[in-house]
């Protein structure tokens, strides 16, 4: 029919066993984490937490493997059209909004605790009838006298921004630009810059991860920095840790990238496996320079 719209054909995969063992890697793995930390709360000498966190983690690694594979062997096999394209461009945005707003609410409780919570406790602002539950109670940020010592004992001391934090900084930093360069180079379809600036900024990721290591080393056997040492101690970590995580999430990311760019995957028009990577590591070195100012200088 004369002037009738046509459209690109969307492929519709078959059934597939991976979601349901996303699911079910996912439960295993929350409910080994519970259980640890509640049996370190209790007190309790030997958990089954770690075991049944680890039984998870091996059930996401398969799930990860299978399922990123079958996506792979898809695209390869020319299955997927410009406008499947555009729905992966929309899922990798909504879920980096996600995360944005996943780290927002860390950020929202640290910036609470800080700017009302903290000082009404310390008996300052509209509510600072609270006092009355500490009497004595002083409020400072870093909060290295905590309302209730016994409980809750306070570090002896904080981690100086200007050591490791910065080095960090300008490790993930550097990352970026390193991967922006091979982003520049898959675009020329440079494939010896592209793998040299790729392999780079892998090698900067596992630095950070190294010297993050060394930090909570650090703080847990020298300054008595720890999760429990007060909501300092547990913002700190929740935050930090989060974002190794993230990190570590990104080194593998890149990592899988760097295999199929050494297989021959991707070219200069196709390229979005690569170009999705990139834009998780962007985000979680954003992250991080909020972190080095608002957790480690502020």
């Amino acid at each position: 029919m004369a002037g009738a719209k046509t459209h690109d054909p969307y492929y519709v995969p078959a059934q597939s066993k991976w979601p349901i063992i996303a699911t079910v890697g996912m439960f295993v793995t929350v409910f080994g984490v519970g259980t640890w930390f509640n049996d370190m709360k209790a007190g309790h000498e030997s958990s089954h937490g770690p075991l049944i966190f680890f039984c998870g983690g091996l059930v996401l690694a398969y799930m990860l493997f299978g399922w990123f594979g079958a996506v792979i062997k898809e695209s390869r096999g020319g299955l997927y059209s410009p406008q499947m394209d555009r729905s992966f461009r929309w899922g990798m945005s909504w879920f980096i909004f996600s995360e944005v707003m996943f780290f927002a609410a860390f950020f929202g409780a640290l910036f609470y605790v800080r700017h009302f919570a903290g000082p009404w406790l310390g008996g300052e602002g509209d509510k600072g009838v609270a006092n009355m539950l500490w009497p004595g109670f002083e409020f400072s940020w870093p909060l290295l006298n905590t309302p209730d010592p016994q409980k809750y004992p306070a570090p002896e001391g904080t981690i100086s921004p200007w050591g490791l934090p910065l080095l960090n900084t300008i490790l993930l930093v550097s990352s970026s630009v390193t991967l922006t360069l091979a982003h520049h180079a898959m675009r020329k379809n440079h494939r010896t810059p592209l793998k040299v600036w790729l392999a780079l900024t892998i090698i900067l990721g596992l630095a950070f991860l190294g010297f993050q290591a060394e930090e909570y080393i650090h703080a847990y056997n020298e300054l008595g920095l720890t999760l429990g040492s007060g909501i300092y101690g547990a913002t700190f970590f929740m935050l930090t840790g989060f974002h190794g995580a993230h990190v570590t999430l990104g080194v593998l990311m890149l990592s899988i990238m760097f295999i199929r760019i050494l297989k021959g995957h991707f070219n200069a028009d196709q390229h979005f496996g690569f170009e999705a990577a990139s834009w998780y590591w962007h985000f979680v070195d954003v992250v991080w320079i909020g972190l080095f100012v608002f957790v480690y200088v502020l």
